[in-house]
């Protein structure tokens, strides 16, 4: 049984692939902290440096996810899924300039799913995506 770490809304999914037409590849990184730190902030891929603590969630629409390795330890046991809504997001990530802003919802994971995700064994962390 493969689970699913990251997902995204259709909505999210047209943002990404319209940015990815403006901006080429990109990737997501997810920090701890406040205020904007704590959104998914999306670049072009390789604007972002990825850190050996960093925790790869996996792809989204040929978009890699990354989770700081402190917050994923918060995180670890709920799905996130990437929705955008209408606003001020950071003016670091892609999606600014767009009136719009990627957020996330999330979940935590059934018991079934996370005694799955414990068999398959810890996510990866570091770069995965040059």
């Amino acid at each position: 049984m493969s689970i699913e770490r990251v997902a995204v809304t259709p909505e999210a999914e047209a943002l990404l692939r319209k940015l990815q037409g403006l901006h080429g590849p990109l990737m997501f990184h997810q920090s701890g902290g406040c205020c904007d730190g704590s959104a998914p902030m999306c670049f072009p891929r390789g604007e972002f440096k990825v850190g050996q603590e960093d925790v790869f969630l996996g792809t989204i629409v040929d978009t890699p996810f990354y989770i700081g390795g402190s917050q994923y330890e918060y995180w670890q046991h709920t799905h996130l899924t990437v929705d955008v809504v209408k606003g001020r997001g950071s003016g670091f990530s892609v999606e600014a300039p767009e009136g719009v802003r990627f957020l996330i919802r999330s979940r935590v994971f059934t018991d079934d799913e996370y005694h799955a995700l414990q068999q398959a064994g810890p996510a990866p962390r570091g770069p995965q995506h040059g």
